[in-house]
Formats: C-alpha cells, sequence, structure tokens
C-alpha cells in the first residue's frame, strides 16, 4: 500500500517561502502521478500542481503558476512544493496525493488519487 506523510507547512508573512515534503513509500519500481491539492476553511479541496514521476512533467494551476515548484527526488521517494511569494489566499492545508501511472489531462481531479496524506497546514498573514 502507499503511504504518504507530509511536512514543512508553517506560519509565514506574505510574501514568504515555505516548502513542503512528501514522503511516499510503495512500489519502487512503477510511476505515479503525484500532486498536491489543498482546503481552505469552508472551501472545497483544489489541485494546484501535479509532477508525473516517470519524466519529471508538471502541471500548475494558473493561480500559482510563477510561484509554486512541484519537483521529486526519486532516490529518497520523497515529492517537494517549493512555495514562493506567498499570499493570504494560500492559506490552506496542503495534501500530498498519489496515484498510479500518467497524469491523464484531467489530473487535478480529486477522485483520481486513492492515496493520500494527512496534510500540512499552511498560514499566510
Amino acid at each position: 500500500d502507499v503511504q504518504l506523510v507530509e511536512s514543512g507547512g508553517g506560519s509565514v508573512l506574505a510574501g514568504g517561502s515555505l516548502t513542503l515534503s512528501c514522503a511516499g513509500s510503495g512500489d519502487a519500481y512503477s510511476t505515479y502521478c503525484m500532486a498536491w491539492f489543498r482546503q481552505a476553511p469552508g472551501k472545497e479541496r483544489e489541485g494546484v500542481a501535479t509532477i508525473y514521476t516517470g519524466d519529471d512533467s508538471t502541471y500548475y494551476i494558473d493561480s500559482v503558476k510563477g510561484r509554486f515548484t512541484i519537483s521529486q527526488d526519486n532516490a529518497k521517494n520523497m515529492i517537494y512544493l517549493q512555495m514562493n511569494n506567498l499570499k493570504p489566499e494560500d492559506t490552506a492545508m496542503y495534501y500530498c496525493a498519489a496515484a498510479l501511472g500518467g497524469c491523464s489531462r484531467d489530473a487535478l481531479r480529486r477522485s483520481l488519487y486513492p492515496h493520500w496524506g494527512q496534510g500540512t497546514q499552511v498560514t499566510v498573514s
């Protein structure tokens, strides 16, 4: 079974930076579509970025393009989300998610992901 554990959240001032980490365990010989989602209080969970572990291809929603970077370290089974120039509207619980195989065109659809971490809180003020 795939286990995901996020870390790196915290409280920062607007304009600041944070790097979230997601430690994964699973089949080292398989490729995954990995994603970061976020959920603000009273709002639905939304996909933020994806990365396909097979070729490092990435995708971002418009609101984070140029500010967030998703990356992976295959040797360590880690996924990262570097977040720069943070804004108060980025405040949310951030979740790491995994789905076996490639990232489809609608890869930010929550229902595609069977594996989720517990989340890490990001607060921007």
